[in-house]
């Protein structure tokens, strides 16, 4: 070969080496950069968020709280505030272990999600079929066997929100809850639909107690051990229980208050939800509570895992709007919130959740599937604020405010991300 050609060639094919690297270079550092300012960016919105929490907590007199933010399954901030049991100088911490209240709920709704697909029931099924003794409840807009377990799990079922009424919450040596579904049966020619049934949204406690005595009639297991079994050990929620904490995670049991006018007084402590504990029994420490919403979110990595316990086709079907509900678990209004089945949906923003409010614990939980973001807010106080109170003087709903603030940042995060890429 001619060597003036031969030099040539050699000349072009360094340039071009030296190019793609400029051009990779080039491209790391943009890439990095971006990695950088997003993480600046992430880093300020949260400093925004915490700022107003913490404020709020301490000029509140809110006892405990804790608060994870997870993106792609991975926890990316996390705060713990204040003490988990005063009496014991318990600080709240990881592994302080909070009720759940009406969370609860969604794991109910999953348990009859998975009974459908195993082909043990339907949802469009009248109650009647599972419940017999439920004919003895008055409707004055039909039939009882009109009722069916959709609408039992959308809140639609037309029945009241308290599941035993007759109970004096001021008389300590009364159970928190009754313990008995003979003591609900009882009482049914004494309970009344309150509306047609599917016509509206009402939440109501004692629809759920339905669901969980249906799961436990078809699977001949306890709700508790059905769960524990179908859920929790799959999910490897392994410090999960309900009701009466086991002695070695005593420990680590948060403690619950209440504050009224000022005045701080204790909850009752480890309570027994009875025969209510399908819409209400859980405790959980925040990790364990993240591996939940890991699955309500979707990991690639556990696929397999996740679709036995269900199909991501079944979850998404829990979250299509049935009915406006406009107010959240907590009864806090909430223009705009509509309900799908045992979940929460806040259209708007692409949010999903439910929240709690039991026995002084006030508990949310959040997810956005777009974004792949979820949050957890757990507080050990509950503020017993007159019912005019207006949302800015609430601290609570300012803490609230503040987190869908974050996510909504979060979220035109990801969206100018997408844009670049």
């Amino acid at each position: 070969m001619n060597p003036i050609k031969q030099n040539r060639q050699f000349e072009i094919v360094r340039k071009s080496k030296i190019v793609a690297w400029f051009v990779l270079a080039t491209l790391f550092l943009f890439m990095n950069s971006s990695i950088v300012e997003a993480q600046s960016s992430f880093s300020e919105s949260y400093k925004e968020f915490e700022k107003i929490y913490e404020q709020e907590l301490k000029s509140s007199g809110i006892v405990g709280s804790s608060f994870m933010f997870i993106k792609n399954n991975k926890v990316i901030a996390k705060k713990f505030y204040g003490t988990a049991n005063l009496e014991k100088k318990q600080a709240v911490d990881e592994d302080t272990i909070y009720h759940w209240a009406s969370i609860t709920k969604t794991l109910t709704g999953i348990a009859i999600m998975q009974l459908r697909d195993r082909g043990l029931l339907k949802l469009d099924d009248s109650i009647i079929k599972y419940l017999p003794e439920l004919r003895a409840v008055h409707n004055p807009y039909g039939e009882m066997s009109d009722i069916t377990i959709r609408q039992l799990m959308s809140h639609t079922a037309g029945f009241r929100n308290p599941t035993f009424p007759w109970k004096d919450a001021g008389k300590e040596w009364q159970p928190h809850e009754p313990q008995d579904w003979e003591q609900l049966v009882a009482m049914f020619p004494y309970t009344e639909i309150k509306f047609k049934p599917g016509s509206r949204f009402s939440y109501s406690n004692l629809g759920i107690v339905f669901l969980g005595r249906i799961i436990e009639l078809i699977t001949k297991d306890d709700y508790e051990v059905y769960i524990d079994k179908n859920i929790f050990k799959p999910l490897e929620m392994y410090r999960s229980y309900f009701d009466a904490t086991p002695y070695h995670l005593l420990k680590y049991r948060s403690h619950s208050y209440y504050i009224k006018n000022g005045k701080r007084t204790p909850g009752r402590f480890d309570v027994n939800t009875g025969i209510t504990v399908s819409n209400g029994g859980l405790n959980a420490p925040l990790p364990d509570m993240v591996k939940y919403l890991d699955f309500l979110v979707g990991d690639a990595q556990k696929t397999d895992v996740y679709k036995n316990v269900l199909k991501r086709k079944s979850l998404e079907e829990m979250w299509q709007p049935i009915v406006e509900s406009n107010e959240n678990a907590n009864g806090n209004p909430d223009e705009g919130l509509k309900v799908g089945l045992s979940f929460f949906l806040d259209t708007k923003r692409g949010l999903i959740g439910h929240s709690g409010d039991q026995n002084g614990f006030i508990m949310y939980i959040d997810f956005q599937p777009k974004t792949r973001c979820a949050s957890i807010l757990a507080l050990n106080t509950d503020l017993q604020l007159p019912n005019d109170t207006p949302t800015e003087k609430n601290p609570v709903a300012v803490i609230r405010t503040a987190l869908l603030k974050f996510f909504e940042s979060v979220e035109i995060k990801v969206a100018n991300k997408n844009n670049k890429d």
